[in-house]
């Protein structure tokens, strides 16, 4: 086993990283942006290294940094966790060409896989049933408009190659939207992949989300850990998972799980890893294969009470699994709501800000996975999850109960969240039926009901004020770019008559306290100082503007796109009219309540 891991990554992951790695007594290195350089992970680890500016692209995307953080601490192994660079060939090949072992599958296997295209090539010659649709990247918009008209038909969906976790894909329903979609397909696989190639699917209009976990070892055991459903998405981005799957029967549980141990094996898999497929009725087609840790790992790990995350370290330090397939047994039902700080009757559209008071749930059988506490700031330089709750019991309508109370009992103060979302849904018959959810998730009148504002926090409490008074202050302080916690005892330095808050240098202790944002207008709806003013619900970056000034639009006519943690946000006219001034340009930013245009 390894004596000290590095950990690439931030948030919830880390700390279940870090979790496990303590309880195989590994030491832990965490790494940190600026805008992370006070969070819980960061303060957990044993060691832990600044790597650089807020955006990832300045911090955890950079494998220089992240290596040279590794061969400082004299780390034997990296685990990527997921997102950033959990699936990034060029990482894993650079960190065996270091001498760290890099916690995860082969370059080979996240190669192979990466890529869309490849993939179903691979999973074809396996034997592996596909969605219909081409094995090759199609070229241009002319390309693709012949390939539908000649053999797949609309609704078509258009999907980047590398794509990913609801990253480049569009859905066309006819040949008006084809154009459209295909460029936001490849945009967004160049933006977010580096690779603009697609490639098209016939689109299922109402197919079930279901993929089987995997576990493979260096040694030729290949077991699946049964499957998941993952039905409830917003832009092809999950909500809600659990397992089992209610739709799948023990015939179909069994071929399903073949399925996904036949793909791990055709790629020469070792790790932990996701084959996700689609269930039209009793048709399973293999969608893609996620050579890592899944964020919805916990709901397999509650219902069949196996650790994946520490199974995939002890893969990595050349163990063989201590089990076989006949001993993975599945029992009850384990359900996990995201909890993201999204406004749900705004069309899902992102929350940032910070969490001004923080109490998670308990009782029997009930696990959150976060990275967050009181004074956290979500930042729409990341993606937008505060923490996944996670449920079991005997069964799927126990387990309901159980998550509807424990959704009850959280607590994320100053911050819009999904909560009351997750609460009205898992209340409607749709889901007590075990539907895919999917009329609700798309109906924004029915979302609009859904969405309260949380309490406004109204101060710091008693408590807080009291250990504002204490001489014994805590600080992050950071030598050559590495973190170390140190506690100053005495009586309070004074700045401007004021003494400052622990916490790190320069930083406020406990909550800080800022207005909750209001939003006003949004995707789909005007809002600001008039009636005639389209005024932004989020901020963010402008991605594409649809329209020029002095355009004539109907109501629901795209404007813009704005890109905010992770998320691309069409924002639509909220009436018709003309274009009579217009606010932004792409590539410039937008702030919460700025004015996009002005239609009358």
């Amino acid at each position: 086993m390894f004596s000290k891991v590095l950990v690439a990554n931030r948030g919830e992951i880390a700390v279940r990283v870090m979790r496990a790695l303590e309880e195989l007594g590994v030491a832990t290195v965490a790494v940190y942006s600026e805008t992370d350089r006070d969070t819980p992970h960061v303060r957990r680890a044993d060691e832990a290294y600044l790597l650089g500016g807020g955006a990832a692209t300045e911090s955890y995307l950079v494998v220089e940094k992240i290596i040279d953080a590794a061969r400082r601490a004299g780390a034997e192994a990296i685990h990527p966790g997921y997102g950033f660079l959990a699936e990034n060939s060029a990482f894993a090949r650079a960190c065996e060409e270091a001498g760290i072992v890099f916690i995860g599958p082969p370059a080979d296997a996240i190669d192979a896989m990466g890529s869309k295209t490849r993939a179903r090539e691979v999973m074809r010659d396996a034997g592996v049933p596909i969605v219909p649709g081409t094995i090759d990247p199609v070229d241009d918009v002319e390309a693709a408009r012949k390939i539908v008209d000649d053999d797949i038909g609309y609704p078509v969906a258009i999907k980047a190659a590398g794509g990913g976790g609801g990253k480049g894909f569009r859905v066309a329903h006819s040949e008006d939207e084809l154009e459209s979609a295909f460029e936001g397909a490849a945009r967004e696989g160049e933006k977010f992949f580096s690779d603009a190639t697609v490639y098209l699917e016939r689109y299922l209009p109402d197919p079930r989300h279901v993929e089987v976990q995997v576990l493979a070892d260096t040694h030729g055991n290949v077991i699946h850990l049964f499957e998941r459903d993952c039905s409830v998405q917003r832009r092809h981005q999950k909500l809600i998972e659990e397992s089992p799957a209610p739709a799948v029967s023990p015939e179909l549980r069994e071929r399903i799980g073949r399925i996904g141990t036949d793909a791990a094996r055709a790629v020469g898999y070792f790790s932990a890893g996701t084959i996700e497929g689609l269930l039209q009725g009793e048709d399973y087609f293999f969608l893609e294969m996620n050579t890592r840790v899944q964020v919805e790992h916990c709901v397999t790990e509650m219902a069949t009470g196996i650790d994946i995350v520490r199974e995939q370290i002890k893969i990595a330090a050349g163990e063989e699994l201590a089990f076989g397939q006949d001993d993975v047994v599945l029992r009850g039902h384990a359900i996990e709501c995201r909890i993201n700080a999204e406004d749900a009757a705004k069309r899902f559209a992102p929350a940032p800000g910070t969490i001004a008071s923080y109490r998670e749930p308990s009782g029997p059988f009930v696990r959150v996975d976060s990275g967050v506490e009181a004074g956290s700031e979500i930042s729409p330089l990341y993606d937008p999850m505060v923490a996944k709750l996670i449920v079991w019991d005997v069964d799927r309508q126990a387990s309901t109960n159980r998550m509807r109370r424990a959704l009850a009992e959280f607590e994320v103060g100053g911050l819009t969240t999904l909560i009351p979302f997750h609460l009205a849904l898992l209340d409607t018959h749709q889901w007590r039926a075990g539907e895919t959810c999917r009329d609700l998730v798309e109906d924004p009148e029915w979302l609009k009901g859904t969405a309260a504002p949380p309490a406004e926090p109204a101060g710091g409490s008693a408590e807080e004020d009291d250990e504002e008074e204490k001489l014994e202050r805590s600080y992050a302080v950071e030598v050559s770019g590495r973190r170390f916690d140190v506690k100053v005892i005495g009586p309070p330095p004074v700045a401007n008559g004021a003494a400052p808050a622990s916490g790190a240098a320069g930083m406020p202790s406990g909550p800080t306290r800022k207005p909750r944002r209001r939003e006003r207008g949004g995707a789909s709806s005007g809002g600001g100082g008039a009636a005639e003013d389209l005024v932004s619900p989020l901020q963010g970056t402008i991605l594409r503007v649809a329209v020029e000034q002095g355009t004539e639009v109907e109501e629901g006519a795209l404007i813009c796109v704005i890109e905010a943690m992770k998320m691309e946000n069409e924002i639509t006219a909220h009436r018709a009219g003309k274009v009579e001034e217009l606010g932004v340009s792409e590539g410039g930013s937008v702030s919460t309540g700025a004015k996009i245009a002005v239609i009358r």
